[in-house]
């Protein structure tokens, strides 16, 4: 008869201990674009709410930010770089196939060996990170975990693209998980539809790149269907996420959701009945659309600006490419 097998258990609830976020060093506004797309500061404005982007210098890497972003999380959370056991990085902009962004990451802020691995689940990465790091850590099979969503969107931006060139910037955000006596992070809704696969992506394959048979892909997208898609059936999600933690949206002392576009975000508040006292991320203004980083990046900001909010229950969205989308109510550091 074959000996049983040991099983780890660990905590009962984790939570998140606190954030870090690493934006690129230049401010781009909407007339340094406009001429290549036929397009006006006004439009840009109107049609996504953005008034400029950041985007990083040409040798900053997706790495760089997500190193920037883990170090401060870990500096504010307490928790010595040697006890983080697991780094999980968000990104679809490691400049190379491989190796990971997070085994470099993790080595960079002093958590050498701890168990590392990049995810890509695009704009909802970061709550996808979320969701495993709080599977982990109640199993048994980690302790701490950085979560990080990095990208450079700036290098596959196409200046002449009207369907989402514009929106795009580079950034990244992180936050240390562990565990906690009270439960800090509610069920997550997530999900998929491979159907719509077309409808945000690359616009090429690097084998056809190198094959001469293609330009440098770059990201496109479908406006109109994702807007549709994001508005109609992203609030459903959200709803499920409040459903599944057991509270309503006059609980939340916050919304975080992917900072896709302004009207988007707009249309969710409203069709979620979002009252005044909840307090809305928009940090697309100024940060642009940054992909798996948007996420923690307008929760960083959040926190930075509205210090009461610390201890409050945030309902985080993130949706994009495959489709694929993740939502969970978080209580705030």
């Amino acid at each position: 008869m074959t000996a049983p097998l040991t099983q780890r258990t660990g905590a009962a609830h984790a939570r998140i201990y606190s954030y870090g976020a690493a934006r690129g060093e230049n401010f781009v506004p909407n007339d340094d674009l406009v001429g290549p797309i036929d397009s006006s500061d006004e439009w840009i404005r109107q049609r996504t709410g953005i008034v400029t982007r950041v985007r990083a210098n040409k040798d900053t890497s997706a790495i760089d930010l997500a190193t920037d972003a883990a170090r401060e999380a870990i500096e504010r959370s307490g928790v010595p770089a040697d006890q983080i056991d697991t780094v999980i990085v968000a990104t679809i902009s490691n400049p190379k196939q491989t190796p990971s962004v997070a085994a470099i990451v993790a080595d960079r802020v002093g958590a050498n060996p701890a168990a590392a691995y990049d995810m890509n689940a695009a704009c909802a990465g970061f709550a996808y990170g979320v969701a495993q790091a709080d599977a982990l850590i109640r199993s048994g099979a980690a302790t701490h975990v950085v979560v990080v969503g990095a990208e450079k969107l700036s290098d596959v931006v196409d200046p002449t693209d009207r369907s989402i060139s514009f929106l795009l910037g580079d950034g990244a955000g992180a936050v240390v998980v562990g565990p906690s006596d009270t439960p800090g992070i509610g069920p997550t809704v997530w999900g998929s539809d491979g159907s719509k696969a077309d409808a945000v992506g690359m616009n090429a394959t690097l084998t056809q790149f190198r094959d001469g048979e293609a330009p440098w892909p770059t990201l496109r997208q479908e406006g109109p269907t994702v807007f549709r898609w994001a508005v109609w059936e992203m609030v459903k999600v959200a709803r499920q996420a409040l459903e599944a933690a057991g509270v309503e949206a006059s609980d939340l002392a916050a919304f975080i959701p992917h900072q896709a576009n302004m009207r988007i975000i707009d249309e969710f508040a409203k069709q979620l009945g979002l009252p005044d006292t909840v307090v809305i991320g928009r940090d697309i203004e100024t940060t642009g659309n940054t992909s798996a980083a948007s996420v923690p990046l307008a929760a960083h900001r959040l926190l930075e600006e509205h210090p009461e909010l610390s201890g409050g229950l945030a309902l985080q969205i993130g949706f994009g490419a495959g489709l694929v989308y993740a939502a969970q109510v978080v209580v705030l550091p």
